[in-house]
């Protein structure tokens, strides 16, 4: 599912914040933001833009961020949306009224539809953290097509998802903060993917070190796409103290039936082949734990080490697709975690 970093979406709440006269806070889809007190009503349409948002400069409606928001780094300069905590409220994005698209083009009443992705109107895109040398690397091409990637929509974005598929049964891993890699094999040799690059093998890319060191060469199924999260020394700040290198796997995809195997397959491929899979927390129905239950859930203590996970990933045991999602299977990452670890 393509993210919507900016959209029109309708107030569903407004509560207020203990000892704030001048803020209040709005909920949108699964969000909880604040606002300015009196800015909105509930029913209202407005502009939300998610975490990780990069607002441009030159919109006067974004100016009031430059002194909290504004970055200029890493070939990337704008306004970035983080997770703040405002007078003890989690806010998690922002909420813009309708007048920043009126104000910048002429737009028909029937055209500010709810759902309606704004991101290219407003020259929103998103904020990249930067990629350290040892896991750029040479490039072999693209993120293969015929291989799907590993990116987990967040529940907030998509609420339905928990009525659509009330009673499925699903189970909960931990979301470990590393970095993506995909493995398979094709025709005897071993192929390496980041998020988003297929990489060539050098003796300096952290990726291949890690994929030789575990031999997966010789412990790979032809046939058999296993993705996992690289974890340890000089990975996204290693909040978990790791020494040296690991990957921990939570997919298995096959390229022979073009399909991702169910959870049950998953575990027995990566215990049979030798390797970790992430660490598996509970088994539930959807519906089970409503959006804001779910994210409580995510707050635990990491199954790696002492620290609060960053969040969880919860999948259906035989595999399910949702019109929204595709494969049903979505996060929840840890507000907490985000405030004390996010730059």
């Amino acid at each position: 599912m393509e993210r919507k970093l900016a959209s029109i979406q309708r107030i569903s709440k407004i509560e207020p914040i203990e000892n704030a006269d001048a803020i209040e806070k709005v909920s949108v889809l699964g969000w909880h933001c604040v606002a300015r007190k009196g800015e909105f009503k509930e029913g209202d349409l407005c502009v939300y833009c998610e975490i990780d948002s990069l607002l441009p400069e030159g919109n006067p409606d974004f100016e009031f961020l430059r002194t909290s928001s504004y970055i200029d780094k890493n070939n990337q300069k704008g306004f970035r949306i983080r997770t703040v905590k405002l007078r003890g409220q989690v806010s998690q994005g922002i909420c813009f009224p309708l007048s920043i698209l009126t104000n910048i083009a002429e737009w028909g009443k029937d055209e500010l539809q709810e759902g309606l992705d704004t991101a290219h109107i407003l020259g929103i895109t998103k904020y990249e953290p930067p990629i350290p040398v040892n896991m750029g690397g040479l490039t072999k091409g693209a993120f293969p097509s015929y291989i799907p990637k590993t990116d987990e929509t967040r529940i907030q974005s998509v609420p339905d998802v928990l009525i659509r598929n009330k009673g499925v049964e699903c189970y909960i891993t931990e979301k470990l903060d590393g970095c993506s890699l995909t493995a398979w094999k094709e025709d005897g040799e071993l192929n390496i993917a980041s998020r988003g690059i297929w990489l060539k093998e050098t003796e300096e890319n952290i990726y291949w070190i890690v994929a030789n060191k575990l031999d997966l060469k010789g412990k790979l199924p032809e046939g058999l796409v296993i993705q996992g999260e690289l974890i340890g020394e000089g990975i996204q700040g290693n909040h978990y103290g790791l020494k040296g290198h690991d990957i921990r796997w939570f997919n298995v995809y096959s390229l022979k039936d073009n399909r991702y195997l169910d959870y049950l397959e998953d575990v027995s491929v990566i215990g049979t082949i030798d390797l970790k899979f992430v660490p598996d927390l509970a088994i539930i129905k959807l519906g089970d734990m409503d959006i804001d239950e779910l994210v409580e859930f995510s707050k635990g203590v990491s199954q790696l080490t002492n620290i609060n996970r960053e969040g969880i990933v919860i999948r259906s045991i035989a595999e399910k697709t949702d019109v929204e999602l595709g494969r049903l299977s979505f996060k929840v990452v840890n507000p907490d975690y985000l405030l004390k670890y996010t730059e």
